[in-house]
């Protein structure tokens, strides 16, 4: 198994298979709008404009679960998005990281590499997941972990 074997929602309402970045280093974040983190979009942004041309993407999935910080609906996030950090990487459809209903792919992220002590929960927004060339997740990185931080390790792998 891997990420590939996955499907999502985008945000304007298409099912997509991560299949389609077969091949392509990728990192996975749950994001939000109204949160401390926000501001990484900045920095995702740069990591997929920098990297892209290399086999990179980075792939956003809003999630509403962390203190109620993505309230919006699918037209307001992309709008936020866009016109606060003009983003271009593929932002997906809300979805819970975390529960019963958690959206497959996180069940599936968090069972390949814990956190902190072990634990699978992702304890709140900006979480990533570095996934490599072959769909397998290499690496997670906490909200705290900034994509300056991280760029060499994305760069290691591309």
């Amino acid at each position: 198994m891997s990420v590939y074997d996955f499907e999502a929602e985008t945000l304007d309402g298409r099912r997509t298979r991560l299949a389609d970045h077969a091949g392509e280093v990728l990192l996975i974040v749950n994001t939000a709008s109204k949160c401390g983190f926000t501001p990484q979009y900045a920095g995702l942004e740069a990591l997929h404009r920098r990297f892209k041309h290399r086999g990179f993407a980075v792939i956003g999935f809003p999630c509403n679960q962390f203190g109620a910080q993505e309230p919006g609906d699918a037209g307001q996030i992309a709008e936020f998005c866009a016109t606060n950090y003009d983003v271009t990487f593929p932002m997906m459809a809300k979805v819970d990281v975390n529960g019963p209903k958690a959206h497959p792919l996180f069940a599936y992220l968090k069972s390949e590499r814990a956190g902190m002590l072990g634990t699978q929960a992702i304890k709140w927004n900006f979480t990533k997941f570095l996934v490599d060339r072959e769909g397998r997740v290499v690496r997670r990185f906490a909200p705290v972990d900034t994509p300056e931080t991280i760029s060499a390790a994305i760069e290691a792998i591309l």
